[in-house]
């Protein structure tokens, strides 16, 4: 009994169980925010392209990729992607053939996470939360092409963002209607109808398919870039 009376008591003193090793880790947090923000401070208006890493650039969704950079670029507007291959190598790819400006954001991760040789600026990140504030933070709008896991993470915590208020609302566009098709009916049939969110939350988003259409949508819901 005794000893339960002092695990309990220990465990109300938090504190005392805060490590030497997390206290580091505060210091490697602070010094990516800096990094970043300095990096990223002067970059002018940019947009997010997003997509699947796992894309080669015979896919039609690399070179739709890269041709949406390269007409975004072309537009006036830097180009943010996560600095790996991909979606991410097309997106920066894009942007130095239209002779523009490109960050990316690499990722420190055990496999698929490489940087691609095309961004113009390369920053490298160990924690995918101080990543994902460089995304939303400077970017104008986001471009969002098929992706996995990490391509809906950013969607979604953007869309959540803007839905609650947290963020200055920004053109969320997403590429491919057949692909995003079923998730936005879903969204509709089981978010809209059981009022888990409110029916005009889908039209944070845009849906297209084509360069001509991303490229139209920027000229319509962004300011031109003098």
């Amino acid at each position: 009994m005794e000893d339960e009376n002092i695990a309990d008591l220990a465990k109300q003193f938090i504190i005392d169980d805060f490590k030497l090793g997390d206290s580091w880790r505060l210091f490697r947090i602070i010094g990516e925010f800096v990094d970043g923000f300095e990096t990223m401070g002067t970059l002018g208006p940019a947009v997010s392209i997003f997509g699947s890493a796992r894309v080669n650039p015979e896919d039609e969704a690399y070179q739709k990729a890269e041709e949406i950079a390269y007409r975004i670029s072309k537009l006036g507007f830097s180009i943010i992607t996560g600095g790996g291959g991909g979606t991410m190598e097309a997106g920066n790819k894009g942007a130095s053939r239209a002779g523009g400006k490109s960050v990316g954001l690499n990722i420190q991760l055990p496999f698929e996470q490489n940087p691609n040789p095309y961004a113009s600026v390369q920053l490298e990140f160990k924690y995918f939360f101080i990543r994902k504030v460089m995304f939303v933070k400077y970017a104008q709008a986001y471009v969002i092409l098929p992706g996995g896991f990490g391509t809906l993470d950013e969607m979604f915590e953007a869309l959540t963002l803007i839905q609650t208020k947290r963020i200055k609302p920004f053109p969320v566009i997403l590429v491919g209607r057949d692909h995003w098709a079923g998730l936005v009916d879903w969204i509709k049939k089981e978010l809209v109808t059981k009022k888990l969110i409110s029916e005009s939350d889908p039209e944070l988003f845009r849906i297209v398919d084509t360069p001509d259409e991303v490229e139209q949508s920027i000229k319509d819901l962004l300011p031109a870039v003098e």
